[in-house]
């Protein structure tokens, strides 16, 4: 298998990124997975979604190497990055970050420490190892409270409300630096509320999911009136492998932003309807107060994804709950996996 093939995914073990490095295993690519497994939810989680990438590796005969490493240490950095052979002609997608705005608010250093200090060591090891490549996993919470729908690239987003969201701008910034000091090609990835299997058990729809099949009340904060722009796995998988191959084939230095969405928004009611009515039960609400740093709406415009990365999601979100509710039953790890925060 030519080395040029090769990618590094770091956080390859969580639910983007597991779901990534089989795509690209069935690419025939040879892929590095570099995680630090850590217990921010179950690692069995974790450990689970490796099992199923090693099984497709096996069966595409696909090269996979796990390492199990910190993205903030340069060792594991180096572990990782030798592991692609010839890493000057590989390719490199940053997934890995601490996630969720409600956490970050618990604890804004470690977020500062992982998804600002890891971004800029991920990027200096780029730098060191000539990988001139890069896909970053940014996010829809960089727009904030934007008054403006649908949110495009272009918008302002100085004003994140959450420590989370300050964390992805300040790695869009970083990644631009390095693209106009070094020449890296980067695309920004801001994903909107992606879900589908594998999704990690502390977002909404699985939270939800599992609670609801409990027969226990979900928490519910605000009205209900609040809104987001749900993306299911297999269309956010397209525009990363889009946005991968227009990096890879860039004649010259590259750097731009993209949307990853499903450009249709869903309030939080309707949502719980479809997980109730996907699980046949009725959901009983705990209701709360709306949570600080929580936006009222997410919504994108793919225009430029679409036109740039031929970006074409089709799974609606009355197709996506279904699907994902076939997962969630079918699979262990639906119904047993432990969040760290309830």
């Amino acid at each position: 298998m030519s080395d040029s093939m090769a990618v590094l995914v770091t956080g390859g073990a969580g639910f983007i990124g597991s779901h990534l490095s089989e795509a690209l295993l069935a690419q025939g690519r040879r892929v590095v997975i570099l995680d630090d497994f850590n217990p921010f939810y179950s690692p069995a989680v974790k450990e689970t979604n490796i099992a199923e990438v090693r099984h497709a590796a096996e069966q595409c005969g696909g090269g996979l190497v796990v390492v199990k490493g910190d993205i903030r240490r340069r060792s594991d950095l180096d572990r990782a990055i030798a592991a692609l052979g010839s890493p000057e002609r590989s390719s490199l997608v940053h997934l890995a970050a601490m996630a969720g705005v409600r956490p970050s608010i618990e604890n804004p250093s470690l977020y500062n420490e992982v998804n600002v200090a890891g971004t800029l060591e991920v990027l200096e090891a780029c730098r060191r190892w000539g990988i001139g490549r890069i896909v970053f996993a940014s996010s829809s919470s960089v727009y904030g409270n934007n008054e403006k729908t649908p949110f495009a690239e272009s918008d302002a987003v100085d004003w994140p409300i959450s420590p989370y969201a300050a964390t992805k701008k300040a790695g869009e910034l970083f990644c631009h630096n390095y693209h106009h000091l070094y020449g890296l090609s980067v695309a920004c990835l801001r994903f909107f509320t992606v879900y589908g299997p594998r999704q990690r058990p502390d977002l909404a729809i699985h939270k939800f999911a599992r609670l609801i099949e409990a027969g226990r009340p979900l928490p519910f904060f605000g009205d209900g009136s609040t809104r987001r722009d749900y993306t299911y796995i297999t269309d956010t998988l397209q525009g990363v492998l889009g946005a991968l191959e227009w990096v890879e084939r860039a004649q010259s230095p590259l750097f731009d932003i993209f949307n990853l969405g499903e450009s249709c928004t869903v309030d939080l009611a309707s949502l719980v309807d479809l997980l109730g009515r996907a699980l046949g039960r009725t959901p009983a609400l705990e209701r709360l107060p709306m949570q600080p740093g929580d936006v009222l709406c997410t919504f994108a415009d793919i225009d430029k994804a679409k036109r740039v990365l031929g970006y074409a999601p089709g799974v609606k979100i009355e197709h996506g709950i279904p699907r994902f509710i076939d997962w969630f039953r079918s699979h262990s790890v639906g119904q047993a996996a432990t969040e760290k925060r309830s």
